[in-house]
This record gives C-alpha cells, structure tokens and sequence, in this order.
C-alpha cells in the first residue's frame, strides 16, 4: 500500500499535461458549458463563495456513497477511444456497486478516470480524444438516478488553462459547483502547467451545504480555516493520497461530516466528532452510509443539566452522542418537526465554538485585568 501510494503522488503530479480540443456538444452539454463559464466567472476572489443559494438551506439525512476505486491499468497500446470506453465501463460497474442502495450522493477519487501506467504521450492522446465523454456519463447516472455525483479529475477552461477539479453534478445532471484544487504538488505546477486554484466554494445542495478538499490540500491550514469559518455541513475528500490522521482532525476542527473517495486505500465517511461512520475493507471498494446533517457540537461543561432536560422532552427525536475523552457531544435531531438548533436554543445549551470563545476572551481579559493591575 505505501509503494502504491508514492507512487500515485508521484504520478498525480503528471497526470493532468492535457490538450483538449472540443467537438460540438448536444443541448445539455451546452447547458453545462455556459453554467460551468458562469461559476469560473464567479470564482475568481480568494473568498468564500456560496454557489447556487437560492437553494433550499434546510439540513437533512443524506446517503453517501463513497467508492475508492484504483486507478484502471489499461494497456498504453490500446486506441485512445478505446480507453474512454474502457474507463466509462471501468465505472459503469463500481456505480452498479452503489447504485441499488439509492444514494443521494456519490463520491470518487481525484483523476479518477485517468488510466494507471500511462506515458506522458500516451496520456495526452487519451485525453484528446476524452474530450468531456466520461464526465457526460457521469451526469447521465447523476440524472437517472436522481443523485449527486463528484466527477473529480482534470479540466480545462475556455481560456485554456488547466485545473485539478472537483466537480459538482446534480440530480438534473448539470454542473452545481467547481472547485479547483487550492494547494498543488509543485510539480503540478511547474512541470503540467495546472494553475493553483483560488478559492474554497461552498456549494448548496438540496440536503445541505458542501465544500472540498483534494489530495494535497488536506495538509494546509490556509484551506481548513477557511472551512472553519464557512461552517459546511459536508466536506468532500477526493484524492491519491489518504492523510491519516488528517481527515479525521478536519472532520472535527470544521464541525462537519467528512467523506473522502480515496484510490485504492480506505475511504471513509466521518461524523463531526472525528468518529468513522463508514469505511471500505480489504474486500470492497465501496461504503454507503446514511448521515444526518442536522447536528451541532457543543461540550458537556455547563450543559449536564441541560442536555438531560433535553432529552427527557425530545427522547428518541434527539439523540446526544458521547464519545468520551473528547468532553464534546455531538447533538442531532431526529425530529422532523423541531431542528438541532431549535432545541438547542430552547435549552440554552452552550455550543461547542462558543464555549471556546468565551474561553479565550476570559483568559485574555483576565491578563490584560493583571497587567492593568501592575502599572
């Protein structure tokens, strides 16, 4: 597993030196190119962004199906039309893994349609003649099976400069979101031309809020704070690289669910506690879990009481997980008339962050109050 994975850092610096040249495209491939032209307007600040917020901001369960599926050997001798068709019946079958499960969202790995063992040439010749054939069907399942799906691999803009992307698909099939891969491998840069991405988007999906994270990101904070601040309600992790103790540490600092599609190596869904819900084994490559997005941390300081009155009222409506150790709980609503955050206010529970908060203004306030007093 570890030479597979130097290896995949290794070539993911490589894999997306891309030249595409574009046929015309059916009506719904229309659609998508002016949505996707008009989200790489909109993200061009370091900011931020909510995409589509006209969009229903209610939290609710989710199933996610996370596949991390390795890379495809193909043999580089193959027709380059050949190898589309090898990779679109690559995933036809890990889609009909999930697929009977009725999932309402579907994550892959980064360059997830990329062939393993492939030159530099031979890979460029594939892409040319990929064109947007795999992402196409991608959106065909996304569309007959009423799902999300994150189409993550390399792509182009209209000015010709290339990104690592995370792509949003809806239950229509059109483009909901794009993010472009922040945090590079240097090589990415200076050897495959693949210009840094700018920004963190937030994409509003009709079961709540999602950001993203590939590969490399995970080890930069510049990202994760970001996320902190945006509050997502889910982050999704497509990527070569797993991260250890990382996906985990950013499931808990962002106070999100966490999923990440990781090739060949475990790909696991996180609660905001840092807790797995979900995980593939050395037998499959696929999970599908239920999670339920309506949820908040808040620590058990001050809040016994409180958080025991709640849950004699609600009883099974809510429920209260203690992982122990950690002092926080995380608080989720089963009701489908009362949220988390509406309980939450009636018992004046102290969440999580602002506890922290008043935490830190304390002991600030306390030693300017002493330095005051030594003057």
């Amino acid at each position: 597993m570890k030479s597979f994975a130097h290896l995949s850092l290794v070539l993911s610096s490589f894999c997306l030196l891309l030249s595409v040249s574009f046929s015309k495209e059916t009506s719904r491939k229309s659609e998508n190119k002016n949505i996707e032209k008009s989200l790489t307007a909109k993200i061009q600040s370091p900011e931020i962004l909510d995409v589509n917020q006209h969009l229903s901001k209610k939290k609710s369960y989710v199933k996610i199906a996370t596949i991390g599926a390795r890379p495809l050997t193909i043999d580089p001798k193959t027709k380059p039309q050949k190898v589309v068709d090898k990779i679109i019946a690559h995933w036809r079958k890990k889609f009909a893994q999930v697929l009977p499960d009725k999932p309402d969202l579907i994550v892959v790995p980064e360059a997830c349609d990329r062939p393993n063992g492939f030159s530099l040439d031979k890979r460029l010749k594939y892409y040319r003649a990929r064109k947007n054939q795999v992402r196409e069907y991608f959106a065909s399942v996304a569309k007959e099976n009423n799902c999300y799906i994150v189409y993550s691999a390399a792509r182009q803009t209209e000015d010709g400069s290339w990104h690592n992307s995370s792509v949003m698909l809806d239950r229509k099939g059109s483009i909901a979101g794009i993010y472009n891969k922040n945090h590079l491998v240097i090589k990415e840069n200076t050897q495959a031309g693949i210009l840094y991405g700018q920004d963190a988007p937030v994409i509003d999906c009709d079961f709540g809020r999602v950001a993203f994270a590939i590969c490399f990101d995970l080890n930069f904070d510049e990202l994760r704070t970001k996320y902190v601040k945006a509050k997502p309600d889910l982050i999704i992790f497509n990527s070569m690289y797993h991260g250890g103790l990382m996906q985990p540490y950013w499931a808990y600092s962002c106070r999100s669910h966490f999923v990440a599609a990781v090739a060949g190596q475990p790909s696991q869904i996180y609660n905001p506690l840092g807790q797995v819900i979900t995980s593939t084994t050395n037998y499959f490559d696929f999970a599908v879990a239920t999670v339920n997005l309506d949820c908040r941390l808040a620590h058990l300081d001050h809040n016994w009481d409180r958080l025991k009155a709640m849950k004699i009222k609600y009883g099974p409506q809510v429920k209260i997980k203690y992982p122990g150790l950690l002092g926080a709980v995380l608080i989720s609503s089963q009701s489908e008339d009362v949220t988390a955050d509406e309980m939450i206010k009636e018992f004046k529970i102290e969440l999580l962050d602002d506890y922290m908060k008043r935490s830190l203004n304390h002991r600030h306030q306390s030693l300017q109050k002493r330095l005051n007093q030594r003057r």
